[in-house]
């Protein structure tokens, strides 16, 4: 008898927003407003950022920054390849500053978007949801400064009953 993984369920509780605080939806964040957004990564990292703050990642996607999403169920498969039990996702609050949409490959700005050298400069590079930026299709956002991003809460998936083979 073999034995079954457990299922994992991603849970918030943040259907009140705060005043100012904007709800996710499919359009652009807008200038200098605040989102609630997330952050997924392994627990003993998720303990470490919430003690220290974020760092600016070397590279990536949209090159140097913070990555993060409006969206729960994008950052909740982050680490790739981390087991989901060993998986945390860390809510937070940003003030996204000027944005600027990268909603392709190879978009001429799509590292750029924050070197002064190649025109005017964005706080944070938005990749919108289904414009193949993303294998998962969901909306991702790189936002350049740490100290825009104030941490809420650590987020860490509830074991739920394993589903059964049909």
């Amino acid at each position: 008898m073999s034995q079954q993984q457990p299922q994992y369920s991603w849970e918030e509780d943040d259907f009140v927003l705060p005043d100012g605080v904007k709800r996710m939806g499919q359009e652009q964040p807008q200038r200098n407003q605040m989102y609630n957004m997330y952050h997924g990564t392994s627990r003993d990292i998720a303990d470490v950022i919430m003690r220290k703050g974020f760092r600016q990642s070397n590279d990536g996607m949209l090159g140097r920054g913070v990555y993060l999403s409006r969206d729960l169920n994008k950052a909740s498969r982050y680490p790739i390849g981390l087991p989901e039990a060993q998986r945390a996702v860390l809510r937070v609050r940003v003030n996204v500053g000027k944005v600027i949409a990268i909603n392709c490959k190879g978009h001429s700005r799509q590292k750029t978007w924050h070197d002064a050298s190649y025109g005017e400069v964005f706080d944070t590079a938005w990749c919108p949801p289904n414009c193949g930026m993303t294998p998962s299709g969901l909306e991702e956002d790189c936002v350049w400064d740490p100290n825009s991003i104030t941490v809420l809460k650590r987020i860490d998936p509830r074991p739920g009953a394993p589903q059964a083979h049909r």
